[in-house]
């Protein structure tokens, strides 16, 4: 199983090389950043199984980033560190989403105990196993066959539609950012794949035709989603 990467954004310098030493060495992959602005820029460029944020930041506070992260890969999970225990902080926290919220001090083991809680119940360390077949629609995609099954019979698909289809499908209604699918899938978000990838989601928009409840929808700077509407 491949390792959970953690994105730490904590802008105490001393704080945040213990975080990613000690996480590092307990067989975590760590980012570290040291203001929200570099987070932000650290996230949008690879693929976190959860973030663990400082409030109070220069540039960009952990609130804000926060907002901003959830916005983009809403199921992240996000630990929230503070320097003062206010209870306005933990409601803003979890009117974000936050999973957990520590108060300095606060000791490692007790951290590395709730990363490795979260983690377990949100099951992101390898994202989409399991998901063999899927329902969305009148459609049912069957993974390991790489077929699209629809009323009018079984579509073969290629792998990388197979692939894109799962993805979208798994995260029905929700955004999924541009440069994660093409990681995830092409490995690289060049230009050329990214050009690539329009062309398969042209290919798959056609597929899905037979039932107009469905639809991929493009956020324009973003990312795309698969909407699915009731009949």
């Amino acid at each position: 199983m491949s390792k959970a990467k953690l994105l730490i954004v904590e802008d105490d310098p001393n704080l945040g090389d213990i975080l990613k030493e000690y996480l590092t060495m307990k067989g975590y992959e760590t980012t570290l950043c040291r203001d929200g602005e570099e987070g932000w820029s650290k996230f949008k460029k690879d693929k976190y199984n959860l973030c663990i944020l400082d409030i109070m930041m220069p540039k960009k506070d952990g609130f804000t980033l926060g907002k901003e992260i959830k916005k983009v890969q809403e199921d992240l999970p996000i630990i929230y560190l503070s320097a003062k225990n206010l209870k306005e902080d933990v409601i803003e926290g979890l009117k974000i989403g936050a999973d957990d919220y520590l108060t300095k001090p606060f000791s490692m083991e007790e951290l590395l105990l709730r990363i490795a809680a979260i983690l377990r119940r949100s099951q992101k360390v390898d994202h989409n196993e399991g998901l063999k077949v899927l329902k969305f629609g009148d459609f049912t995609l069957h993974y390991d066959e790489q077929q699209l099954e629809s009323p009018s019979g079984k579509h073969k698909l290629t792998s990388k539609e197979n692939e894109l289809i799962r993805l979208l499908a798994s995260e029905i209604n929700k955004l999924v950012n541009r440069s994660h699918a093409l990681k995830q899938i092409w490995g690289d978000d060049s230009y050329f794949n990214a050009r690539s990838m329009d062309v398969y989601l042209s290919k798959i928009r056609k597929l899905l035709k037979e039932d107009p409840k469905v639809q991929i929808i493009t956020v324009h700077g973003e990312g795309f989603k698969m909407v699915v509407t009731e009949s």
